[in-house]
């Protein structure tokens, strides 16, 4: 049984990229490994939250991840700041990570791109933390994303700096997680990539039945196709494939033949398909209303996530201690 890490952003609501791309395989994952999944509150503080927006979204993407599917009895859910070993990892990392490598980060320099005015210590050794996070557990697999591949890396290299520098082989040097099969990857509704929250074209689990119809509405098109059976530019591939997901194929089917057929009326299909992410987004939405109202539950769950987490984490930084030289007198 591999020992599998993955960070969950502590800010913005799951949208149907997450769902139908990262989100299910982590349910898949828990059955077959030991999971450890931590919502990154630390991480979040490079924005500079207020206290109301930081409780809110821990809460409220626990929520969610819990209605998902991701089981507390499976795996171990927890809230990073819930676990104080991880800062004092991070701190201990820090003393052996070096300014220019940091610097150097394709992730840092973006932040820097975008945020000139907001360049704090905590974007330039961001990695450090991200790789305190995945190896306080020692773990084997850590699943990423092509933005997060360096990061990877670099929990690889401090981890292997660590046991280069005091002679030891205690460190895992943590590997992709493969999940075996291709990530379904959902567009955006604006036609240009997937759907994120940067970018303002997702439609999320929490949205309400109006708002998934108005954005939906709203996704880009094109004139409509001029030639029976021309191949379909991107925008509207781009809404067959979200259709690919939540709808029943005899309706995919019908659509795509209108379109074969220079029949197809960009407004129905659009009606359609926000009926079908409707249907799909509604238990959902309705489970993570029911868990948000449930204070006794997320305590529970947060206690017991704590608990597995801290177990874990204080064995490896008391062996960690051990190792650089800190004795009791």
């Amino acid at each position: 049984m591999e020992t599998v890490v993955s960070g969950i952003r502590s800010t913005g609501n799951l949208h149907l990229g997450n769902y139908f791309g990262a989100l299910k395989n982590f349910v898949k994952m828990q059955e077959e490994n030991n999971c450890y999944f931590f919502i990154a509150d630390y991480h979040s503080l490079t924005t500079h939250p207020t206290p109301e927006n930081l409780h809110g979204n821990v809460k409220q993407v626990l929520a969610e991840y819990l209605a998902c599917g991701l089981d507390p009895e499976k795996s171990t859910l927890y809230i990073q700041s819930d676990v104080p070993e991880v800062a004092e990892l991070y701190l201990l990392l820090n003393m052996n990570a070096y300014v220019g490598e940091l610097e150097r980060t394709t992730s840092f320099k973006d932040k820097v791109r975008k945020n000139p005015e907001n360049v704090n210590a905590g974007l330039l050794t961001y990695p450090v933390l991200m790789a305190a996070d995945i190896i306080i557990h020692r773990a084997s697999k850590v699943p990423v994303g092509k933005d997060q591949e360096q990061n990877l890396e670099m929990a690889r290299k401090f981890a292997r700096r660590f046991n280069n520098m005091y002679k030891v082989d205690y460190f895992v040097e943590p590997q992709p997680y493969n999940f075996g099969e291709a990530l379904i990857k959902i567009p955006g509704l604006d036609g240009t990539g997937k759907m994120g929250k940067s970018e303002g074209n997702g439609v999320y689990l929490f949205d309400e039945p109006k708002v998934i119809q108005k954005k939906v509405m709203r996704a880009v098109t094109d004139s409509g196709p001029t030639e029976k059976n021309s191949p379909m530019p991107e925008v509207i591939q781009n809404l067959f494939t979200i259709m690919d997901v939540v709808s029943e194929q005899s309706t995919i089917d019908f659509f795509k033949e209108k379109y074969a057929e220079c029949e197809i009326r960009y407004g129905d299909l659009k009606k359609q398909l926000a009926e079908d992410i409707i249907k799909v987004t509604t238990p959902i939405r309705e489970r993570i209303l029911d868990i948000s109202s449930n204070s006794d539950y997320l305590k529970k769950v947060t206690k017991m996530g704590a608990e597995k987490a801290r177990e874990s984490a204080a064995k490896t930084v008391k062996e960690v201690r051990d190792i650089i030289g800190f004795k009791a007198f």
